[in-house]
Parts: C-alpha cells; structure tokens; sequence
C-alpha cells in the first residue's frame, strides 16, 4: 500500500482544457450531487494552452447558452477570410476552401478561453487544482483498472533527492478518470500503450504548431481577417501552412503548422516559421511592432482512422488525447467541447467506461471526422496531388468507397546520405524578433528549476552519439523549437546535452524521435512556460 495522502472524487478530469472543463461543467450541470475534480500541470489555467485558435460557437451555445453575454477576454468575430499561395517573393491569392469559410465563428485566445471556463466551472461547483502533475496512472490491486493519478513529487534534486520544502505528491483517486491531456498526453500515450487502444487503427500522425502574438503600429491591423498561406518557404513535399489572425487592439496572431512526417533530417521547422515572417507581406504588417508571447505545441493530425478506442477500465479520453482534430478546417476547439459534452453525458447516466467510445462515433463529431479523412494523408505525396485530392473529396464529401492510411511519422525521415529536400534558411537577412530559439524560449516565459530531475528521459544516449549521428546527423538538435537537445564536446568525446529548462511541453521530440528513445515525462508541477493569449 501506498504511504501517500489519497484524495477521493466521483470524477477526475486530468487537464483543464477545453475538453475538460466541457466535461466538468456539463457533469455538474446534470448530476449536482458528484464530485468532480479537475487537475492541470500549468501554473495557472490556460498557462500552457496554445492554439490558433478560431472557434465555431455552437457547442459553447449549447453547453453555455448565456457566454455572449459574458464572453472570454479575447473574442474577435470573424469578418474576412484570406487563402493564398506564398512564392519568395509574392503572393498569389486562391480561392478559400469551403472547410475554412469562418462566417459565424470566433478569433479567440484558447489560453484565456479556457482560464474563463475555468470560473464558469468553479461557479457550478467544480474543484480545479492547477500546479498538480499527473505523473502516472494508479490502478487497482488486478492492474486491469484505472482508479485516478498520481501527482508528481516537488522538491526533488537531479539526483533523485528530496531539497529543503520537498512535497510528497498525492494520490487522487476516483470511480472514473477522464483524460483531457491534448495531444500525446503522458499519462494518456501510457495508457493508450497499456490497453492497446490503439490496436485496430491507424498509427497517429502529428504535426507541430508555433504560434506568436504581436502587438503591430497603429492603423496596419483589420480585425476579423482571417489569413492562411501555403507554399513557401516549404518544399513541395513537406506538408504545411500559416495563420494569420487580425485582432483588436492592433493586435496580430500568426503562426505555423508542419506536418511531422516531413523527410529531410535537416530541416529546422522553427527556421521555416521564422522565415515565413520575413516574406515581404507578413513583414510589411509585423516591423515596427513588438512580440508579446511566443510558443509551440505537437498537433495531432490522423483523423478517424488514427483515433484509438475512447475507453478503458475506469478511464475515458476526450478532445485531443484521442485525436478528434478536424485538419482541413485547422480546428478542435468545437470538437474538445463537444467529446466533453458528450463524456458527461455519458457519465452523468452512470459512472462508467462502457459505452462511450460506440456513442462518439455515432456521432456528428464522427461523421464530420470521417468526411474528410482522406484530405490529410492525401498530402504524403506531395503538395501538389494532396491539393488534387483535396478538390476531389470536397467535391464528394468524402463519400469515395476508400480510406487512406497514415504512417508513423518517425519513420519518415531520410538518412543525411540522400540528397536534402527542404530548402536551407539565411537567419542573417532576418530582421525580426526573435532571431534565434532561445530568444523565442524567453517570450514563451518557461521557467524549471534547474535542479530538478531532467523531464525528458533518453533511454539509450549511446544511439545519440553513434546512429543517430551517422543516419540522421541528430535531428533532435533541430526539431525542438527551444533549443533543447544540443550535442556537445567534453573531454574531447561528443555528448548529448539536453536543456531541460528550456522545454515548452510541446512533445515535438516525443514524436519525431527517430528511434523512439525519447520519452516526455512531466516536470514539477507548475513547471514549464506560461504564455500570455496564446
């Protein structure tokens, strides 16, 4: 038996996103009498979201009929829509794709959205404990269960031993945990690993978001314009894009989206985003202003076929820890708050498991997930068929008698050996903040205490300095957006040196590492960045 404190819930929800707290509100707004727990790893709620975001606002109408008129802080609605095509130079204006028509919908911060749905939560009677770190799952005496988390110890030094103010980390347990993680969630991959819920679909595919938040000179910004480009600085054979949202207050939201199955060993996904930034039309509205926030977060990407089976022995998975991002619409948000919805529902009949993984997909969130499940992996053969393909499953809305399938995006990458794919970046001819990873890992104001158990676990370094070295020149040094992973000389003998305070918690390494020996694991509590309206 355990020697830790145990506290006891009807319901914990482990991550207050979305999902979660969609799943905490409804639950309480049916069943009074239960209670439900909500813990989240951030310092604060919203601390660690990052998101585009813009938001379809049905389900908030439904699961708050009443918000408009006490709306989150960061509300924009949209006004105007923008698709173009990026060359070096110009830019070529397309025909907006009827997935992303935004008419009705919201600009928002999701940071803020969720740290005001966290007041709607606590007004209904939910308990909400941000700091608290799920480290891993608990399970009954047969194993076969899920019955809660356990919370990470604070005040341990590198060594493992417990500093001056050590916290023993408590056991919270409850007839049913609902995993509101986000993509490639800890506790979720575990038990997703655990009880092979992933067995009967595809391997998930991922990609990564970096998003900044600007504050531009006077009279530059349209609020409610809606903005997204792709072409360069990508290859035709790396699947990504941009955003571009118009907010108030001469406020800009931008960011950059990159499928993780990219191939090239070289590229540096932070440096395209860069670039981008420096085409003639993106830095024409940005010079002059001043950066207020930065930040990157892994984005789960496979669609339907991808989805795991959303239940297990006392636990759900909700909004991302299951995959339900719609890709062509660059959305989740509505999708987070409808599978919590539904979660509660669910529950809210009786507190079990069963039965909620049939509900969802025979869903509207299903269907509209299985619509449009060919768009996304059509792309892994270039821009130009994947934009073909595109055409042809809007046109028949998605109703080909086929599915295509995803590939594990760590296999993907060339050896260094093959001829270089993506384009390489002159940083010198850069003129905008941040010019480098560790000035973007300031604006994203991550703080670890440098004493502390290094987070992101290497399991064998000997492949670091030896296969990876030779097969992929260590990609890990250049697909982490904070400058984590740096290879190093001591003693005359190359070394992995990994900066774990750096760390945004984006899970970028977790996913693309290509022999699968990095493992993220969470930090102290309250650890890691807190951004500002991301």
């Amino acid at each position: 038996m355990s020697d830790r404190d145990v506290i006891e819930f009807d319901v914990l929800i482990v991550g207050a996103g979305p999902a979660g707290l969609a799943t905490a509100i409804r639950l309480k707004q049916l069943r009074e009498d239960l209670n439900v727990c909500v813990i989240d790893k951030a310092s604060t709620v919203g601390a660690q979201i990052l998101s585009g975001a813009v938001m379809e606002p049905e389900p908030l109408d439904e699961l708050l009929p009443g918000w408009r008129d006490n709306p989150p802080p960061i509300l924009q609605p949209v006004l105007k829509d923008e698709f173009s095509f990026l060359t070096e130079k110009s830019r070529y204006w397309m025909p907006n794709p009827p997935q992303m028509n935004n008419h009705g919908n919201f600009i928002i911060s999701l940071g803020a959205t969720c740290a005001w749905l966290a007041e709607q939560a606590e007004e209904a009677g939910v308990e909400i404990y941000p700091g608290f770190a799920a480290s891993e799952p608990l399970f009954n005496e047969a194993g076969d269960q899920v019955i809660g988390v356990r919370i990470g110890d604070m005040g341990i030094d590198k060594q493992g031993n417990p500093k001056d103010g050590f916290m023993q980390g408590v056991d919270i347990t409850a007839q049913m945990t609902v995993l509101a993680e986000g993509c490639r969630g800890s506790v979720s991959k575990a038990l997703i690993a655990k009880f092979g819920l992933d067995a009967d679909c595809d391997p998930q595919t991922y990609g990564i978001g970096m998003k900044e938040l600007w504050q531009v000179p006077k009279g530059r910004v349209k609020p409610g314009t809606v903005q997204h480009t792709l072409g360069w600085p990508l290859d035709t054979s790396t699947y990504g894009g941009s955003f571009l949202y118009q907010l108030d207050e001469d406020r800009v939201a931008l960011g950059f989206v990159i499928g993780l199955d990219y191939q090239d060993p070289e590229f540096e996904p932070f440096e395209a985003f860069q670039q981008f930034k420096n085409h003639p039309s993106i830095k024409a509205l940005l010079e002059g202003g001043t950066i207020i926030s930065s930040g990157a977060r892994a984005i789960v990407e496979g669609g339907i076929q991808s989805l795991p089976k959303l239940e297990m022995p006392g636990a759900l998975l909700v909004g991302d820890a299951g995959g339900k991002l719609n890709v062509p619409k660059i959305k989740g948000t509505h999708m987070a708050l409808r599978s919590g919805m539904m979660a509660a529902e669910h529950l809210a009949k009786e507190l079990t498991h069963s039965g909620y993984d049939q509900l969802w997909r025979g869903s509207s969130s299903a269907a509209e997930l299985h619509k449009v499940r060919n768009i996304r992996p059509g792309f892994q053969k270039g821009m130009w068929f994947g934009l073909v393909n595109a055409a042809i499953e809007t046109v028949t809305m998605g109703k080909l008698p086929r599915t295509l399938s995803n590939h594990p995006d760590h296999e993907q990458l060339r050896k260094v050996s093959e001829p270089r794919l993506s384009p390489q970046y002159d940083s010198s001819k850069r003129s905008l903040e941040p010019r480098d990873r560790l000035a973007s890992v300031y604006f994203a104001a991550t703080e670890h205490d440098e004493d502390q158990p290094v987070h992101l676990q290497v399991t064998d370094t000997n492949i670091c300095v030896t296969r990876c070295k030779e097969e992929y020149n260590n990609p890990c040094t250049r697909f982490c957006p904070a400058n984590v992973y740096e290879m190093v000389e001591t003693d005359g003998e190359t070394q992995l040196q990994i900066n774990s305070a750096n760390c945004v918690h984006c899970k970028t390494c977790d996913i693309k590492d290509p022999y699968q020996i990095i493992n993220w694991t969470t930090p102290e509590g309250s650890a890691g960045p807190n951004y500002v309206n991301l």
